[in-house]
């Protein structure tokens, strides 16, 4: 990646660590069972000091992200030496590209911005599977048609766990990858630390704020990826070791429907429904034990739903592939995933104060522009008929 911050190399380090863990502490229970797990990790980094000067707010940080009781220690370890590359030369931002619609929609819009200044952007994502791999470089290769020369370079960093331990254990496995968004920032930062650029990070500000369905899900199935409040301490504990922290939402205000309709603006309608088609939101694609394929989208889950909703609301043609169970056993299964019962019932009760401050907006956003914003996305939900 070139000379990158010696803070940010500890971050995606702990990252890492962080996320092996998360994958292989497996949870017990769902919803409101959904049991709370004790995680301690020792991590090497580069220097003990200044992380052991924010280990509190860093263990807090990961508490509000997974929902678990995290206990860090640090332990010094330089590493070996490696060449030292470069990626991204003359680029003025970085642009995290998971290959979902948010931020290819991000990594467009940033393209058109930056090409109309004779600039450029490096993408970066993060992929453990190769359909994600293959999904990945093809928006990357889309943006490039629509807006040529406008990237200097894409970052593709495969990093996942293995079954075994290097004293050939078998891990414990966890579906559930809170942490994941962590390596993923952490990756975007190393890559925008070398020249101390903007890291985009697009994600509509509905689903950051993410209102649980239910009471139930409050603590089990409201990510809070992209959340402010985590965005928020994550850029103060960077802050106070000296790690590049330059992490921008530039959809926070935004609904997912209102960004399709940006597309839309940009490219036409007919262009922008083929280029958000080709990306993936679904929690659950590649359910091969079920013979569901990966191109196939559960349609579904949250981030289907939300999808689905959201090319209603911009009144684009999906062209999404969702499954239409072919047996009992894929009927069970996609019941099993469906947010649907629990999205009906959200969509008819109020969403007022009360709820609005459980959701731990940080102050220095209104609580009124997040009302509004709430309500906005429980509009485009409404359009969708499920």
């Amino acid at each position: 990646y070139g000379p990158v911050k010696k803070r940010n190399i500890d971050l995606v380090r702990i990252a890492t660590g962080v996320l092996a863990a998360d994958r292989s502490a497996s949870r017990s229970g769902r919803l409101s069972r959904w049991n709370q797990r004790e995680i301690a990790l020792t991590v090497d980094v580069l220097a003990v000091g200044p992380w052991n000067g924010v280990r509190g707010e860093l263990e807090q940080l990961l508490g509000f992200l997974t929902g678990d009781v995290w206990s860090l220690s640090f332990r010094r370890e330089q590493g070996q030496s490696e060449q030292i590359g470069r990626v991204g030369v003359g680029a003025t931002r970085v642009v995290l590209m998971s290959g979902g619609a948010d931020s290819a929609t991000g990594a467009l819009k940033s393209a058109e911005e930056l090409a109309s200044r004779g600039e450029k952007q490096i993408l970066v994502s993060h992929w453990a599977s190769t359909n994600l791999s293959h999904l990945q470089s093809e928006v990357a290769r889309e943006i490039e048609k629509i807006v040529p020369r406008s990237t200097a370079d894409h970052v593709r960093a495969l990093l996942s766990r293995g079954r075994k331990s290097p004293e050939g254990s078998r891990y414990g496995k966890e579906d559930s990858t809170r942490s994941r968004s962590l390596l993923f920032i952490a990756l975007g930062l190393a890559v925008a630390s070398v020249d101390e650029l903007p890291l985009w990070l697009p994600e509509n500000g509905y689903a950051s704020i993410n209102p649980p369905l239910s009471k139930s899900r409050r603590g089990s199935l409201s990510t809070k990826t992209t959340h402010p409040k985590f965005i928020g301490d994550l850029k103060r504990v960077l802050a106070a070791v000296g790690a590049h922290h330059d992490i921008v939402n530039p959809y926070v205000s935004t609904t997912k429907g209102e960004m399709f309709t940006e597309v839309s603006d940009m490219l036409g309608a007919p262009r922008a429904s083929t280029y958000l088609t080709m990306t993936s939101s679904c929690s659950h694609t590649g359910a091969r034990s079920y013979g569901v394929g990966p191109a196939v989208a559960c349609g579904v889950c949250f981030g289907c739903v939300l999808r689905r909703a959201s090319f209603a609301a911009s009144g684009l043609a999906d062209g999404s592939r969702y499954l239409a169970p072919a047996d009992e056993r894929q009927r069970r299964w996609l019941s099993s995933k469906s947010v649907v019962p629990a999205m009906h019932d959200f969509l008819a009760e109020d969403f007022g104060e009360l709820e609005l401050a459980r959701l731990q907006i940080p102050a220095e956003h209104h609580l009124a522009d997040v009302a509004d914003l709430v309500e906005r996305g429980r509009t485009e939900l409404r359009q969708l008929r499920l």
